[in-house]
C-alpha cells in the first residue's frame, strides 16, 4: 500500500539539520527536475517582491517566505515529518508515526510538493512556499511539469501496490496513475451526514476533509493494515470503526473513489 498526501500550505519555518542534498531525497532520479524548480523559483524571489508575491499567490505579510526561497540552498533542513503542518498533519502526527514506525512510514508515505514534486516522510527539506498550483517561470504550471517528471519514475515505485489517494485536486494533477495502476488507486472522499427537517442528507466537505483524510491515513499506518484492492481497504476499515463506502467501479482504467461519512 502507498499512501499519497498533499503537503500543508502551513510549514514550520526553520530547522536545525545539514543543508539540502537535492540527490538523497526520495527518487534521486528526480535531482535535475528539483534543480530547475529551486533555481526558477530562486530567481522569481530574487527580482520584484510583488511580482513574486503576485505569482505565488502571496501577501505582503508573507515576505519572509520570499526570503526562505532564496536560501534554500544553504538553510538547515528537518524532516518532511517534522516540516508540514496543518490540519491533515495535525491529526496524522506524521512526526511521531515517523518516530515510532520508522520503517513502515517511510515505505508506505509519500508527500507531493510543488518545489520537489515528491518526497519521503524522512527526506531533509529546507522550509519553502511554493505550492502545486502555481505558474511558475519559465517552467510553467507545476502540476503539468511534474506530471511529465513523475509518471515513470513513481509508476515503477507503485507497481502492483494499493494507492489511497489523499491529495488534493491540484496535487492529483501532478500524478494520474492509468491502466491497471488506476483501478489500484482509491481516492478518499469525506462526505457529511447529518439530519436536516427529519431527512438525513450528505454533502462533500473540505476543511473536515483535511482531518479525515489524516485520520484514515495514520489508522493505515498504525494498524498496519496490508489491503491489496478496494475492497480490502473497505473491510479493514469498516472493521476498524469507520463508516465508509465503495461506489460501483467506472469504466476501466478508472480510479475508485470511497466515501468516509463523518456525522454531525
Amino acid at each position: 500500500m502507498l499512501i499519497l498526501l498533499p503537503p500543508s500550505e502551513g510549514k514550520a519555518t526553520s530547522g536545525d539539520g545539514p543543508g539540502l542534498d537535492v540527490g538523497a531525497l526520495t527518487l534521486p532520479e528526480l535531482a535535475a527536475d528539483r534543480e530547475r524548480v529551486m533555481a526558477a523559483l530562486t530567481e522569481l524571489c530574487a527580482g520584484p517582491e510583488d511580482t513574486a508575491r503576485e505569482v505565488l499567490g502571496l501577501s505582503v505579510s508573507q515576505n519572509d517566505a520570499l526570503k526562505r526561497n532564496l536560501d534554500l540552498a544553504a538553510a538547515p533542513t528537518l524532516r518532511a515529518a517534522d516540516l508540514y503542518t496543518g490540519v491533515l498533519y495535525d491529526r496524522l502526527g506524521l512526526s511521531g508515526l515517523l518516530d515510532e514506525h520508522g520503517d513502515r512510514v517511510r515505505e508506505r508515505i509519500l508527500v507531493f510538493s510543488g518545489l520537489w514534486g515528491v518526497v519521503g516522510p524522512a527526506d531533509r527539506l529546507p522550509p519553502y512556499r511554493l505550492s502545486m498550483g502555481v505558474k511558475l517561470p519559465p517552467l510553467g504550471g507545476l502540476g503539468a511539469y511534474w506530471r511529465r517528471a513523475l509518471t515513470e519514475p513513481l509508476g515503477a515505485s507503485a507497481e502492483g501496490r494499493l494507492l489511497v489517494d489523499c491529495r488534493s485536486a491540484s496535487y492529483a494533477a501532478a500524478f494520474k496513475p492509468t491502466g491497471e495502476a488506476a483501478e489500484r488507486t482509491v481516492a478518499v472522499r469525506v462526505l457529511r451526514e447529518r439530519e436536516v427537517d427529519g431527512h438525513v442528507k450528505r454533502s462533500v466537505v473540505s476543511h473536515m476533509a483535511k482531518a479525515t483524510r489524516g485520520d484514515i491515513a495514520r489508522v493505515l499506518v498504525t494498524e498496519n493494515v496490508e489491503a491489496r484492492t478496494p475492497e480490502e481497504l473497505v473491510a479493514a476499515l469498516r472493521d476498524l470503526g469507520h463508516t465508509v463506502e465503495l461506489p460501483p467501479a467506472g469504466r476501466p482504467g478508472t480510479a475508485r473513489t470511497m466515501d468516509v461519512v463523518v456525522r454531525d
